[in-house]
């Protein structure tokens, strides 16, 4: 069976960043997927799931409403718990998204109030929220991508 491209980076050097992962293409569509790394893969700890699953609503609702809203296909949470991945529809490179990702981050680090989507009827696991959490690890991850500007998957 043949890998699939997300196994063949290097996560033993992955940083923090926001790194284009890759790109697909259906006739003249084209579909870029971005990884948001919140944490150092396999160096540092992995995110709360409470944590992931505020940071998930509110990030969906952030992109889903703002003036990128058209182009967005899907954030979410990866399985490891170290990031987030951002599918668009277009041709896009990190520095194409990184403004609405930080623009995200300030969402995330100023929402105040009731979870969008945390309730019994809405989320199947509506309990599992921790906002604190959610802006602490938001903190970490804007100021690396501010400071650091890793944009790109490290050389193997």
């Amino acid at each position: 069976m043949e890998k699939i491209a997300s196994f063949t980076v290097d996560h033993l050097h992955l940083k923090k960043g926001l790194y284009l992962s890759r790109q697909d293409k259906q006739g003249d569509v084209t579909v870029s997927t971005f990884d948001l790394r919140f944490t150092a893969p396999n160096r540092e700890p992995v995110m709360d799931t409470p944590a992931v699953h505020t940071i998930e609503h509110l990030g969906a609702t952030f992109l889903r409403n703002g003036a990128r809203k058209e182009e967005i296909v899907y954030f979410g949470p990866m399985g490891c718990r170290t990031g987030f991945y951002l599918v668009m529809f277009g041709d896009l490179k990190s520095e194409d998204v990184l403004p609405l990702v930080l623009q995200m981050c300030d969402f995330i680090l100023n929402f105040e109030g009731e979870i969008p989507g945390a309730k019994a009827e809405e989320c199947g696991n509506y309990l599992d929220q921790n906002l604190s959490e959610a802006k602490y690890y938001t903190r970490i991850y804007r100021d690396a991508l501010i400071s650091e500007k890793n944009l790109r998957y490290p050389q193997a």
